[in-house]
């Protein structure tokens, strides 16, 4: 094999993963994922975390094919995740006196996940190993976004092990590092991949960003995409602005969750107001259709939004229910928003979105607009009226 190297002693270990359909059973992966270890050889060799248990026979050869009979002494474990840790025992077996590096909150789950009690060394903030010319430090970065993740930093060579922050979802194609792919593919998965794996973090994220801050860093060597080392501060940018739940562009998503058409055709009329009052990023997703991931990823990018349905059971239509749902969970905030709806008879489907934009202290704009079975003139001009208030909101906050 081919190895691909971050220095002279530190080996990118990461396979690709172009079979698995859903991350975590459940986020779409129509161009896969890849999963990063990565290997420090010094007087002491370490190993940065591991790999997805079904491509650990790969791995395990990488491992192989640049140390020989050499022994790994540390195994890093920044994240218990089992996409990274499922190689653990695998390791452990190979080689048996191996010491695994975590801290008190890693443990519990390393014994969890795979039995393991023995030939543990706790690290705490700002703990330091000594590999030989290379020093790794240790610093907590709790709930980005599992309550045991740590980062691990190279005072050599000035790499940020980063675990799964400033990751991304898909296959890493020929190219590793940043300078060496096409990051217009890329940016749309960093986000669609923070906004769901981590958006509900952002005030955990920004703690740890404003830990980050302090070191000077060269690298960053994630669990998942590119390796960082040409454009660091755009991929930091990147995590400032969405942790704080700020959005990158001027533009409106429109959701809708339509039986019959009639939802539908409010949420078009909408779109075509928004055009109207010089808005160009206008995305309608129909929430039956479109995974959330994607939606939710939109809603990142824009600073609009403006949700529909029809009433079903007394209550709103079950696919938007559950975006709303998602969408509570990551407690998202600072977007313009404008809510719809349609009934037939005792409605549901406004009354839920009104509830909801209580429980999350948004402010919807515009008048209350939700037609009785098919849409008239007089409901689509309140349409118009929503559409002119986000539309004015978002040109004025400029």
């Amino acid at each position: 094999m081919k190895h691909v190297k971050l220095s002279d002693d530190i080996y990118y270990l990461g396979v690709n993963d172009r079979r698995t359909n859903l991350f975590e059973n459940a986020w779409p992966l129509p161009n896969g994922v890849a999963y990063n270890s990565y290997l420090i050889v010094d007087e002491k060799v370490a190993l940065i975390d591991t790999v997805e248990y079904g491509h650990m026979e790969d791995f395990l050869l990488k491992i192989e094919e640049i140390l020989g009979q050499t022994p790994i002494d540390y195994l890093v474990v920044n994240h218990m995740e089992p996409d990274h840790s499922g190689a653990i025992k695998q390791i452990v077996n190979k080689y048996p006196d191996i010491e695994i590096v975590g801290n008190k909150k890693t443990f519990p789950m390393l014994e969890g996940f795979f039995g393991i009690e023995e030939g543990k060394k706790e690290v705490a903030e700002g703990d330091t190993l000594k590999l030989g010319k290379h020093e790794l430090s240790f610093y907590m970065a709790p709930m980005v976004h599992w309550p045991e993740t740590m980062v691990t930093y190279e005072s050599t060579t000035k790499t940020l092990f980063s675990a799964d922050a400033f990751g991304s979802f898909g296959t890493l194609d020929g190219g590793v590092f940043d300078d060496e792919l096409n990051l217009d593919f890329y940016h749309d998965e960093l986000r669609r991949y923070y906004s769901n794996i981590v958006g509900k973090y952002g005030n955990q994220t920004q703690k740890a960003l404003a830990k980050l801050s302090t070191l000077e860093i060269k690298q960053i060597a994630a669990t998942h995409g590119p390796v960082w080392r040409c454009h660091i501060n755009y991929i930091m940018d990147k995590y400032q602005k969405w942790s704080k739940y700020e959005a990158e562009e001027d533009g409106v998503v429109i959701v809708f969750g339509s039986m019959y058409g009639n939802t539908e055709k409010m949420a078009d009329h909408i779109a075509r107001k928004l055009s109207e009052e010089g808005i160009k990023n206008i995305r309608i997703y129909d929430a039956s259709k479109t995974h959330a991931s994607y939606i939710i990823s939109d809603i990142w990018k824009y600073n609009g939004l403006i949700i529909g349905s029809a009433a079903y059971n007394g209550g709103i239509f079950p696919p938007v229910g559950s975006l709303l749902d998602k969408l509570k969970n990551m407690y998202i905030k600072n977007r313009h928003l404008g809510i719809f709806g349609n009934s037939s008879w005792g409605g549901g489907g406004h009354r839920t979105l009104q509830k909801w934009a209580e429980e999350l202290k948004l402010e919807p704009l515009g008048p209350k607009a939700e037609a009785r079975c098919a849409p008239n003139t007089d409901d689509l001009a309140l349409c118009e009226e929503i559409a002119t208030e986000v539309a004015n909101a978002i040109k004025n906050q400029n």
